[in-house]
């Protein structure tokens, strides 16, 4: 029985982070504890949502590329009724929800609801991959700054992007959701002058134990992905600084890493 009370309830936007349950912040872990109700995304993993007391109930509202189980308005309307119904709404999200994860969407639907709503930050997939590939984002001598760029666009409206701005070999670009448009991206980006020999990075589940890897070039990497089709979110680390990454795995082909003995495995 969903009915707690009469009171109008409250939302907690929550950054699940990339995929690791210990990378949660304390403070996402407590409301995950003490939510009444999670609305949680296909990107979050199972190991996050396990932190979950059994009485709460788990709501899915996963999206995929082309496939949108809850259209965002759904999603907006019942995160709406939930708060009406006076519980504790966790609103859970893969990474951090205000980056590429339409977070401000819901704030706003939710304030013009007049309901109470917050934020907790999490670890956005690009720091996560970083971290876990032991690879500075930024580097004395190779970037002086960080982008991170959406590789897609909703309807799949065109990449309209300031592409002058982003092929410089001073940044570091990070692309989300950029596998079935990568070869446009790169494209755009040497036809604006960026190198064909800049190195790429592709990763995918990064920080967990399903973690996979690959190195390629700017003028390379459309032609290597085409043999991917795992089905899994790609992030595209572009820049000077993939160089410094130490892959141990063929750079020919993602490769699953090796699990630790005590690494958790979301099913």
């Amino acid at each position: 029985m969903l009915m707690k009370n009469p009171q109008i309830g409250k939302v907690t936007l929550v950054g699940a982070g990339p995929g690791d349950p210990e990378l949660l912040t304390m403070k996402a872990l407590k409301a995950i504890q003490h939510a009444d109700v999670i609305v949680h995304d296909r990107l979050v993993s199972p190991a996050v949502l396990a932190h979950a007391p059994e009485h709460v109930r788990k709501i899915s509202v996963g999206k995929q590329p082309g496939h949108h189980s809850v259209p965002q308005e759904q999603i907006n309307e019942l995160l709406v009724s939930l708060a009406f119904q006076g519980l504790n709404v966790t609103r859970l999200k893969g990474g951090d929800p205000l980056i590429f994860g339409r977070g401000g969407e819901e704030l706003e639907a939710l304030r013009e609801a007049g309901i109470a709503c917050s934020c907790i930050p999490g670890i956005t997939a690009a720091q996560g991959a970083a971290a876990s590939l032991q690879l500075p984002l930024t580097h004395r001598g190779l970037a002086t700054g960080i982008r991170y760029v959406t590789g897609h666009r909703a309807a799949n409206a065109s990449l309209n992007l300031d592409w002058a701005s982003l092929a410089s070999a001073e940044t570091t670009l990070a692309v989300y959701m950029g596998a079935s448009t990568i070869g446009e991206i790169t494209q755009a980006l040497m036809d604006h002058g960026l190198s064909a020999t800049t190195p790429v990075l592709a990763i995918t589940s990064a920080t967990t134990p399903h973690e996979s890897r690959m190195r390629s070039s700017l003028g390379k990497i459309a032609v290597a992905m085409a043999d991917q089709n795992s089905g899994e979110p790609v992030l595209f680390i572009i820049g000077n600084v993939a160089a410094l990454v130490e892959l141990h795995e063929p750079a020919a082909a993602f490769m699953e890493c090796a699990k630790a003995p005590n690494a958790y495995a979301p099913t």
